[in-house]
Formats: structure tokens, sequence, C-alpha cells
């Protein structure tokens, strides 16, 4: 019985955790990721946009 029992917590506490790590992984792609990669393309926006401007008021 105690055998069992063992064999049970550690296949529990082991499906916890790996179902812990699907779920931060998912979030980190869904949520984290996005917003970077928005920040990025924000910024790369933003240097063109000076240079641009830069550019046009070199006459």
């Amino acid at each position: 019985m105690a055998k069992k029992f063992g064999a049970g917590v550690v296949t529990g506490v082991a499906a916890t955790i790996g179902a812990l790590a699907a779920g931060l992984l998912t979030y980190k792609k869904k949520v984290v990721e996005p917003k970077e990669q928005e920040s990025s393309r924000i910024e790369e926006n933003r240097k063109r946009a000076n240079r641009k401007s830069f550019a046009s008021h070199q006459a």
C-alpha cells in the first residue's frame, strides 16, 4: 500500500510540475513575446521616422 501511495505522489507531483511548465510556456508565447515584438516594431518605426524627418530637412 505504501509503495502505491509513494508512486502516486511522485506521479502527481510530476504531472503538476509538467502542467505548470506548460502553462508558463504558453503564457510566454501568447503574452510576453507579442508585447516584446510590438515594442521592437514601434522602436524601429520611431528610428525610421527620425531618419526620414532629418533627411527631409537637409535641403
